[in-house]
C-alpha cells in the first residue's frame, strides 16, 4: 500500500536542527533551502580556497575563479582563507571581500561596502550592516573594472574584525 505523499512543510533557512514530532529525529534542512552550494569547513591560505572553489558547481565554479583571479590582479599581497561556508580575500590590515556560492549565483561582498563609491547594490542579509556586494548569476554578469575598483577601495578600508569594546 503506497502511503499519500504530502508536500514538506516551509521552513525558514537556517533553522536547521528544527524538532519534528516527538519521536522523529531533527528536521535537518537540505542545500536547496539553505541555499549554499558548499559546506566548505574554516581554513586560512591559497590552498583551502582553491580547494573551495574547485568544489563548486557550475556556473558558480566559473564566476568563484574569475573572481579569485581578479583578486589576485587587483591586491598585492593578497590574503585567502575559508570561512562559513565562503572565500574570504584580505589584505595585512585585514579582511576585504568574500565570495560565496548559492544556488544559482554567487555573492561577492564587500564587508565595509557602504564606503565604496559607488554603493554596491545589494544588501546581504545577516552580513552586517555595512557589508555591500552584487550577485552574480554567470561569468557575463561580471563588470570587471567596476568590480576591480571596489577591491581596491575595499584593500584600502580592511575589516580588521573583532567587536569594539
Amino acid at each position: 500500500m503506497t502511503q499519500p505523499i504530502h508536500p514538506p512543510k516551509k521552513r525558514a533557512a537556517g533553522g536547521g536542527g528544527k524538532k519534528g514530532a516527538p519521536g522523529e529525529p531533527p528536521v535537518k534542512l537540505l542545500a536547496a533551502m539553505t541555499g549554499k552550494a558548499s559546506s566548505a569547513k574554516a581554513a586560512t591560505g591559497d590552498k583551502p580556497v582553491f580547494a573551495y572553489i574547485a568544489s563548486l558547481p557550475q556556473p558558480q565554479r566559473g564566476i568563484a575563479e574569475r573572481i579569485d583571479a581578479l583578486a589576485a590582479e587587483s591586491l598585492p599581497g593578497i590574503q585567502r582563507a575559508v570561512k562559513w561556508g565562503m572565500a574570504y580575500y584580505g589584505v595585512e590590515g585585514g579582511w576585504c571581500f568574500s565570495s560565496g556560492a548559492f544556488i544559482g549565483h554567487l555573492k561577492l561582498m564587500f564587508i565595509r561596502g557602504t564606503e565604496l563609491q559607488p554603493e554596491p547594490p545589494v544588501t546581504p542579509i545577516g552580513m552586517g550592516k555595512a557589508t555591500r556586494g552584487v550577485e552574480l548569476a554567470s561569468v557575463d554578469d561580471l563588470d570587471e573594472s567596476q568590480l576591480a575598483a571596489w577591491m581596491k577601495q575595499a584593500a584600502a578600508v580592511p575589516f580588521a574584525g573583532g567587536k569594539k569594546r
